[in-house]
């Protein structure tokens, strides 16, 4: 893990431990509990009802990883983000303190290094990197938002921390984002990170309605943050021009879950049958379902309205 990653957001990834447990509905579909316990059978993740499972500290050899890339950083001029703990949370109350501790000197020993901490527990965020010395001045925080509930939870809470420990920068994850999420100005992340939900094992991906991406797009460039859009996962819609990687047509099956009625190329094809257009405020997960069209995440990409929206905030050297 780490020296190399398809995460379009970040340039390493580090875990400097294996395991969590499930907190909320984005946890559903957690492609590191499907990896780590599922088919590795490593650690066994938490969740209600089955306690807090395990937890997996990793090896002294992985540990060293980020030494070398902040020495090559160094050495190019760069400032790469390590998005850290991608198979884990950072700020999970079953994670021993000393852990913290540990991962923090590690975090400070690598100054050039942009660390992004994000958690689906912003609530600890303040107590917790205070009792492991405070916050290391190369650390953005974030906090994962996949719909209205975890919006008006989370992101008080990151904008509380932000006051508190002054980050580099605060960013939200929306992802998957599982309905319209319309953050205020007041609680906007600098940084806004949006994506659809892929398959894993027998979880099969909800859809993420395009028009709440846009939405959220909008919301972010009014209030002056950065927008960058991960995917689309494995719905888009049926009326969407959509393409193979070598330019061909990708036809529709009628016969699948979309009604044969409802492929064409036009942009206003999400109607009614009476002819009314469907609003975002409309777009029930069913009712997503039914417009949209299923494939693989690869087909779908991560081209939204014509843009590939790659931007991340720009950190001095």
């Amino acid at each position: 893990m780490g020296e190399t990653t398809n995460i379009s957001w970040t340039d390493h990834t580090f875990n400097p431990w294996i395991g969590c447990l499930r907190v909320s509905p984005a946890c559903d579909g957690c492609y590191a509990a499907h990896m780590m316990e599922t088919r590795f059978h490593r650690v066994e993740w938490g969740g209600p009802g089955i306690g807090i499972g395990t937890r997996e500290r990793t090896s002294k050899a992985n540990w060293r990883k980020p030494i070398a890339w902040d020495k090559k950083a160094a050495a190019e001029g760069k400032r790469p983000f390590v998005f850290c703990s991608s198979l884990a949370d950072v700020f999970d109350n079953a994670v021993p303190e000393e852990w913290r501790k540990d991962l923090f000197e590690l975090i400070r020993a690598t100054p050039t290094l942009v660390w992004l901490l994000l958690t689906k527990r912003p609530q600890n965020i303040v107590k917790m990197v205070d009792a492991a010395g405070g916050l290391p001045g190369n650390v953005a925080l974030g906090t994962t938002v996949e719909d209205r509930t975890r919006a008006d939870a989370n992101l008080p809470a990151l904008k509380v921390a932000k006051i508190e420990l002054q980050p580099l920068f605060t960013f939200g994850s929306f992802e998957p984002l599982l309905e319209l999420v319309v953050p205020s100005q007041k609680f906007m992340p600098d940084w806004v990170i949006a994506g659809g939900e892929t398959d894993q094992g027998e979880h099969k991906a909800r859809p993420s309605h395009p028009d709440w991406f846009r939405a959220l797009r909008d919301a972010a460039i009014d209030a002056g943050a950065i927008f960058h859009f991960k995917q689309f996962g494995q719905w888009v819609e049926a009326c969407q021009d959509m393409r193979n990687p070598d330019g061909s047509h990708i036809e529709v099956d009628p016969g699948t879950d979309i009604a044969a009625s409802l492929w064409n190329e036009a942009t206003d094809c999400l109607l009614t049958p009476d002819g009314q257009r469907y609003t975002p405020e409309s777009l029930s997960g069913d009712t997503a379902a039914r417009l949209l069209t299923r494939m693989t995440t690869e087909q779908a990409g991560r081209i939204l309205d014509g843009v590939i929206h790659d931007e991340r905030p720009e950190v001095s050297q």
